[in-house]
């Protein structure tokens, strides 16, 4: 009977271990699905460049950072928006270039020669039988003039110019929408910070409630009122509570090295986030009044608006392949054998070019030029679909994510209210700390789907206004004191 009894006592034991066990590896991979630091940035692909930054000089000791103090760096030092900036001064470099066909070109180019020629090295020995000397000279010449050339006319040149025109101000929009991405990025990583530092806090939480329950049930233990197995199971919380407070601890601080990166934080720089994640109901605004501001304000749709009209002049700069074009080139100076000697010259010349046969070059040209065109407009349509589709999404997200707070916040009330009946309970010796463990779950489970439901809600309110190109001014007026 005692080998029986102890038998039962090892089988109960194991099999405590093994929920416990169970129960905490799925409690880790909950926490971990729900902050994955160092994951891609949303709105982008691939490896982006805006989840990089260029570090900025260290600040003694720990810097306070609040969410706009992020953005606000971002901005500055995030990667994305640094090279975005560089395609513009690049884009200007390409506009002058195409504008310097069409402007003048002034050169000076004087020059002296002193001269000796070799007759007998041009075949010029004699000259009717008559021997000449084998070489004449040295004689100089100089010639010292300015040279003025001018494009009268050249529509292809012209339309070219054009094109580099729009090619800078769909540089200019795409840097503004570089730096909205820059506020989703940082809002987006900032956020998922501060959910992991709530993350901490409850965990905390949890571990001094699995404490008290474990000191609670070792005190009946040891009254005799209550079996080992319920010790053995509050033990197992208590760890598991312990175990998940660890994983908390280490999320949080590889996000925080997530947060520096992408706001260009130096390396080891130390700061603390003093912004939490409040609920603050945001204004109504329809789904049609929300496209109509995305169509007007969102900066890569005006890119993509821009990069149609100049691939139409690329095109028209094509087709003006085939038209004639007209120059002008003046030049004037001193000439002579001799600077003491050289006489005013000049010279004036007006070119007509009318290209006859080039080969093909230009049929080949205006077919690249359509392909581009076709291309460039393919994908404006394909842009307005997805900003209608970024705004719908972003608007039933926030809808969604209003209502899960909501639910959230009933569910914590529920939980720690059941929880604290199963430990009246289990106090009064009505049951045993399955119950208990249970609630304790619950309340667990409760806490996370709040803290997840409160990080989307004001992830999507930085989504919405992203959609509707308006992140700078939005997140401050979406966030305005928090």
């Amino acid at each position: 009977m005692r080998l029986t009894s102890e038998c039962h006592r090892v089988f109960l034991l194991s099999g405590v271990l093994i929920c416990g066990a169970a129960i905490s590896l799925a409690q880790t991979e909950t926490t971990i699905g729900s902050s994955n630091p160092g994951q891609a940035i949303p709105g982008t692909s691939g490896v982006s460049p805006f989840a990089g930054s260029v570090p900025a000089k260290l600040v003694p000791g720990v810097m306070p950072l609040s969410l706009q103090d992020a953005i606000n760096r971002g901005l500055k030092q995030n990667l994305g928006v640094l090279l975005s900036h560089a395609d513009i001064r690049s884009a200007r470099g390409q506009r002058w270039e195409q504008l310097s066909a069409l402007l003048p070109h002034l050169t000076a180019a004087p020059y002296v020669e002193a001269s000796k020629i070799n007759r007998a090295e041009l075949g010029l020995t004699s000259v009717g039988g008559i021997r000449i000397p084998t070489s004449v000279g040295p004689f100089s010449y100089f010639d010292a003039r300015a040279n003025v050339s001018q494009t009268l006319f050249d529509w292809k040149s012209i339309n070219a110019t054009r094109a580099a025109g729009q090619s800078l101000k769909s540089a200019a929009y795409t840097f503004k929408d570089a730096r909205d991405l820059v506020v989703l990025a940082v809002g987006y990583v900032y956020l998922q910070a501060i959910a992991d530092q709530a993350r901490i806090e409850t965990a905390e939480a949890q571990v001094k409630t699995a404490l008290a329950l474990y000191d609670q049930a070792a005190d009946q233990i040891n009254a005799g009122t209550s079996p080992d197995i319920d010790g053995l199971r509050t033990k197992v919380e208590l760890q598991t509570r312990q175990q998940q407070l660890i994983q908390a601890k280490n999320n949080f601080a590889i996000q925080k090295l997530t947060v520096a990166r992408v706001i260009g934080l130096a390396p080891g720089q130390e700061f603390d986030l003093t912004d939490k994640s409040p609920y603050q109901p945001s204004e109504d605004i329809t789904g049609d009044e929300a496209l109509r501001r995305a169509y007007a304000s969102r900066s890569d749709y005006q890119a993509a608006m821009t990069d149609v009209r100049a691939a139409e002049f690329s095109r028209k700069a094509a087709v003006a392949g085939y038209l004639p074009s007209l120059s002008f080139n003046a030049d004037y100076g001193l000439a002579g054998s001799h600077p003491s000697t050289a006489t005013p010259v000049a010279d004036v010349r007006g070119t007509l070019s009318i290209p006859i046969f080039k080969g093909g070059s230009v049929h080949a040209d205006v077919l690249q030029a359509d392909a581009r065109l076709e291309q460039s407009r393919e994908r404006l349509d394909n842009l307005r679909a997805q900003i209608d589709a970024d705004v719908r999404a972003a608007l039933l997200n926030l809808q969604s994510a209003a209502d899960q707070v909501n639910v959230a916040r009933s569910n914590i009330d529920l939980a720690e209210e059941t929880l604290t009946q199963s430990r009246d309970r289990f106090s009064a010796g009505v049951t045993d700390t399955v119950e208990v463990v249970q609630s304790q779950e619950a309340v667990s489970s409760a806490h996370e789907q709040y803290i997840s439901s409160l990080y989307s809600y004001n992830y999507a309110k930085i989504s919405l206004v992203r959609a509707l190109g308006i992140a700078e001014q939005g997140v401050k007026e979406f966030f305005r004191g928090k």
